[in-house]
């Protein structure tokens, strides 16, 4: 199984994106996102290496607090 946490682009070089989400930093590859090209800014989904698509950031922002719950949760009871 995949869970997939959105990313925030910061830097586009050619065709790679460095993007980044609590406190990690990936390069991800374009070639083959769906629809319009994404952005500086944007918040994206990566599966194996590549942007796959776009998501609202109210969307992305939500799944963070959600996967810091969970995180947060853990280390309570770990």
């Amino acid at each position: 199984m995949c869970l997939t946490i959105p990313m925030r682009i910061e830097e586009i070089d050619g065709n790679r994106a460095r993007c980044a989400a609590m406190g990690q930093e990936r390069w991800a590859d374009l070639m083959l996102v769906a629809g319009d090209p994404p952005e500086p800014g944007d918040y994206v989904v990566i599966h194996l290496g590549f942007v796959q698509r776009t998501v609202p950031e109210a969307e992305a922002l939500e799944s963070h607090a959600l996967f810091q719950e969970i995180a947060d949760t853990l280390a309570r009871e770990g």
